[in-house]
C-alpha cells in the first residue's frame, strides 16, 4: 500500500514493475544485470483515485501516458534496482500529489482609476512627442 495523501492510497497489486536493463555506469555489471525499473500505473481503471484527480493526472503526465490510459514511468537513475524501485514510486507519488492539487480559481480584476488615469496620461505624452516631430506646414508659420 502506497499512501500519497491523507485520503488517497494505490494498493500494491495496481503497479506492474517490470526491470530491464540500463544503459549508463555500471561496468561490466550494466550487461548482465537488469537495474531499470519499468513502473505501469493503470490511471482510467484505477479504483484509488476520484475521478477529478484522474483527469488533471491525465493532464499532468503527457507523454508518459498510453492511449490506453496507463502512466509509464522509467527510472533508471542509479545502479541498484532497489533504489531504481523507489524513485520510480516517489514519482509516481509526486505525480499524483500535484494531480490532487485543485487548481486556483481565477477572479477577473479590472484595471484601477489611477492605473487608467496613467495609461492615458501616458498616451497623451507621447502623441505630443509625436505631434512635434511632425512637419510644420506654411500655414501653421
Amino acid at each position: 500500500m502506497i499512501k500519497i495523501t491523507q485520503n488517497i492510497s494505490i494498493n500494491d497489486n495496481e503497479i506492474q514493475e517490470e526491470f530491464i536493463r540500463a544503459s549508463g555506469p555500471g561496468g561490466q555489471n550494466v550487461n548482465k544485470v537488469a537495474t531499470a525499473v519499468q513502473l505501469r500505473f493503470d490511471v482510467r481503471n484505477s479504483p484509488s483515485l476520484p475521478e477529478d484527480i484522474r483527469e488533471r493526472l491525465i493532464r499532468l503526465a503527457g507523454r508518459r501516458m498510453t492511449e490506453d490510459g496507463i502512466l509509464i514511468i522509467d527510472a533508471r537513475r542509479f545502479r541498484k534496482q532497489e533504489r531504481n524501485r523507489q524513485d520510480a514510486t516517489d514519482r509516481l507519488a509526486e505525480l499524483i500529489r500535484k494531480a490532487a492539487k485543485k487548481p486556483a480559481v481565477r477572479r477577473k480584476t479590472k484595471p484601477t482609476y489611477a492605473s487608467k488615469k496613467r495609461r492615458l496620461e501616458f498616451k497623451h505624452h507621447r502623441s505630443k512627442i509625436k505631434r512635434t516631430r511632425q512637419r510644420v506646414s506654411r500655414s501653421e508659420e
